[in-house]
């Protein structure tokens, strides 16, 4: 059985962050093929949402780079390598000393709807103010200030947004924390803005794709990925695949380089491959 994990951004969706229609009809001819296929991102569920749109990708989901993984066919949602409170406390001080809002991300896996809430601190530039206009309060999240934090919220990640130098400053600072792991890229806004995230360094898609490729059976795992949090699931693989735009590393890495993500690269390669 193979088993195909996509990654979203800037490998199954176009520079635009959309799915196109070239895409989907791909992705309905897979299924129309009976070939399993799901996606491995390091978006939030709320945020993966929003640019998967209608699409009903059947099997498990992995988000938030495998902190999270949920299941359609019953709503199971499964949370793994969550932040600790000191962590949560650690990257806020950073975030905040570095002039930044920390933007919280939790999720509750015991309501009915999982519902997601992020608290985040006070705005200090536009691009931030623009995060919360433009897309969480236009999102199925609860807003909330870091004050209201408490010890049980479960908490998969910490994101942040602003000049790339100060998200460098803030790379750096994580970086040399034993227990975290940050991964950054700039902003769709243009390089002189950046975004980082930040997670439990445990957590990672190949240790999610593994734990899918034993739930559902499969003898065959194909991963597609661009970038460094990628690099787990592509160890694990027994084909990986990187558009043209990948970092150089995925690219070193993969069973072989396909086209750009902006131009369908992944779609016109699967259709190639599984004669679709």
């Amino acid at each position: 059985m193979d088993l195909i994990f996509f990654d979203l951004d800037g490998t199954l969706l176009n520079k635009s962050s959309v799915l196109t229609r070239f895409t989907r009809d791909t992705l309905n001819l897979l299924t129309e093929k009976g070939v399993a296929h799901t996606v491995a991102t390091g978006r939030t569920m709320m945020s993966a949402k929003r640019v998967i749109g209608d699409y009903q990708f059947e099997l498990p989901h992995i988000y938030s780079n495998g902190v999270t993984i949920w299941d359609p066919r019953d709503n199971g949602l499964t949370l793994e390598n969550l932040l600790s409170h000191s962590e949560v406390e650690q990257v806020i001080e950073c975030a905040l000393r570095n002039g930044l809002a920390p933007f919280v991300n939790s999720v509750d896996s015991d309501s009915a709807h999982h519902e997601h809430v992020v608290f985040h601190g006070d705005t200090h530039h536009e691009i931030e103010s623009a995060l919360i206009k433009n897309y969480y309060s236009k999102s199925e999240v609860s807003l909330k200030p870091l004050t209201s934090i408490a010890d049980n919220n479960q908490i998969t990640n910490i994101s942040m947004i602003g000049d790339t130098q100060t998200v460098r400053t803030i790379q750096a600072a994580i970086d040399d924390v034993e227990s975290l792991v940050a991964y950054s890229g700039y902003a769709i806004e243009g390089e002189q803005y950046s975004w980082i995230d930040i997670h439990h360094r445990q957590a990672n898609k190949g240790a999610a794709v593994e734990t899918l490729k034993h739930a559902l059976g499969a003898s065959n795992i194909i991963c597609f990925g661009d970038s460094y949090n990628d690099v787990s699931m592509f160890q694990f693989a027994d084909e990986c695949y990187a558009p043209e735009n990948a970092k150089s590393e995925i690219k070193e890495m993969a069973s072989d380089v396909i086209g750009h993500h902006h131009q369908d690269g992944v779609a016109v390669f699967l259709r190639e491959r599984f004669n679709l």
